[in-house]
């Protein structure tokens, strides 16, 4: 996911370097808490299981093997997704670089560790529309 402009000056110079450093050569170009490859096409479930086709066999959300209970999976519910990985910073601070404040994560997985930071976004964003609709239309009406 591409830095914000006006986040951007929180990195370090040599962030995209540290980021390939922590994406492939650390993680081997794997997420590092549920495993999918990095640039490879997926099936997965809604649910967070996945196939993993280098072991022929299904995985949970946390990467695990999972040997039992999937007999019934209609074709309706699987879907393909293309895996990219992206360094996340575990405390959410951009400032601390530190290798164990760093992982590797899919989208997936980047998306439910930075999942409060962005409800809180859209709270922010929807007041802010409204507060500008309020000050130029009149009371906002939603939808």
């Amino acid at each position: 996911m591409p830095i914000r402009p006006q986040f951007r000056w929180f990195y370090p110079i040599d962030w995209r370097e540290l980021s390939i450093v922590i994406r492939f050569e650390r993680a081997k170009g794997r997420c590092e808490h549920c495993a999918r490859p990095h640039g490879r096409i997926v099936l997965c479930l809604g649910d967070g299981r996945w196939w993993d086709a280098e072991r022929s066999s299904w995985r949970d959300g946390q990467g695990r093997l999972l040997r039992h209970g999937l007999e019934l999976i209609s074709l309706a519910e699987v879907r393909s997704t293309r895996v990219y990985l992206a360094t996340a910073h575990l405390d959410h601070d951009p400032a601390n670089n530190g290798p164990r404040n760093l992982k590797a994560l899919c989208q997936r997985c980047h998306l439910l560790h930075d999942r409060d930071e962005h409800r809180r976004q859209r709270w922010l964003t929807l007041r802010m529309r409204k507060a500008l609709g309020d000050l130029f239309l009149g009371p906002y009406k939603f939808g």
